[in-house]
C-alpha cells in the first residue's frame, strides 16, 4: 500500500483539528464575554408635578316642566336668560358662555304604565361656561345658589352637569419631567451597582411611559398632579 501521501494527510488533519480546537476555545471565550456583557439591571424613574389647571368647562343644567310646550319654550328662554344675566354679574364674558339645545321628555308619550306624570312636559336645559380664567369662575359658583331664588331648578348630580377642570400645557413641561424620571432612574441603578460591586454602564434600552393628569384630591380639582414613569434598563461592568 503507498503511504506516501498519509504523512500530508495526517499534518493536514492536525492542523484543522487544532484550528478548531482553536476556534471553540475562542467561541468560548467570546460567549462568556457577550454573557458577562449582558449583565443589566432596569431601574424605574418617577417625576410628578403639581399643576394649576388652565380651562374649567362649568354646564350649569336646569330642569324645567310644563303641560303647554310653547310655554315650557318660554321659561327656558327666561331662564337661560338669567343664568346668563348672573354671569355678567360675575365678570364672566359673553364669549365663555355657550347655551345648549333643550331635551324635552313628552311623559304621554312613554310606553310604559305607571301613574299619570303632573306634567306633560319635562325639559332639561344646559348653559356651558369655558374660560381660561379659573378663579373667576370658581368664585361665581359659588353664589350660583342665588339663581335658585329665581325659581330656577339646577340639576346637581348628572354626568352632563359635572364641572372638569382642564390642563393644556403638558407640552411645557414634557421635556424637563422626563429628563428628571430619567435621572432618577438612573439614581437607583447606580446605587444597585453600587451595593452589588458592580459599575454602571450604557442605557441598553429606555422607555417612556404614558403621562397621567388627574385631580390633586376630590376636595382640589382645580390643581392637577401631573406623573410620568420612564424605565431604563443599564448594562452593568465589573
Amino acid at each position: 500500500m503507498d503511504r506516501s501521501g498519509s504523512k500530508p494527510a495526517l499534518i493536514i488533519g492536525a492542523f484543522v483539528f487544532a484550528a478548531l480546537g482553536l476556534l471553540g476555545f475562542l467561541l468560548r471565550d467570546a460567549a462568556i464575554a457577550v454573557k458577562e456583557y449582558e449583565r443589566t439591571v432596569t431601574a424605574k424613574g418617577l417625576a410628578e408635578r403639581e399643576v394649576p389647571a388652565d380651562i374649567v368647562i362649568w354646564p350649569i343644567s336646569f330642569t324645567l316642566a310644563s303641560n303647554e310646550l310653547s310655554e315650557l319654550y318660554q321659561s327656558i328662554d327666561d331662564s337661560t336668560q338669567h343664568i346668563r344675566e348672573f354671569l355678567h354679574s360675575r365678570d364672566i364674558a359673553s364669549g365663555d358662555i355657550s347655551t345648549n339645545a333643550p331635551v324635552i321628555t313628552d311623559k304621554s308619550a312613554q310606553s310604559y304604565g305607571g301613574p299619570a306624570a303632573p306634567f306633560r312636559y319635562v325639559a332639561t336645559a344646559v348653559v356651558t361656561v369655558y374660560s381660561a380664567d379659573i378663579n373667576r369662575v370658581r368664585s361665581a359658583m359659588s353664589d350660583v345658589g342665588t339663581l335658585g331664588k329665581k325659581g330656577i331648578v339646577l340639576t346637581a348630580g348628572n354626568y352632563d352637569a359635572q364641572t372638569d377642570y382642564l390642563f393644556t400645557g403638558l407640552n411645557d413641561i414634557k421635556p424637563a419631567m422626563i429628563e428628571e424620571a430619567t435621572v432618577k432612574a438612573r439614581e437607583v441603578a447606580t446605587k444597585f451597582a453600587e451595593d452589588s460591586g458592580s459599575r454602571l454602564g450604557k442605557i441598553k434600552r429606555a422607555s417612556q411611559g404614558q403621562f397621567s393628569i388627574s385631580a390633586r384630591d376630590a376636595n382640589n380639582p382645580h390643581i392637577k398632579n401631573v406623573r410620568v414613569v420612564s424605565t431604563v434598563e443599564y448594562y452593568l461592568a465589573d
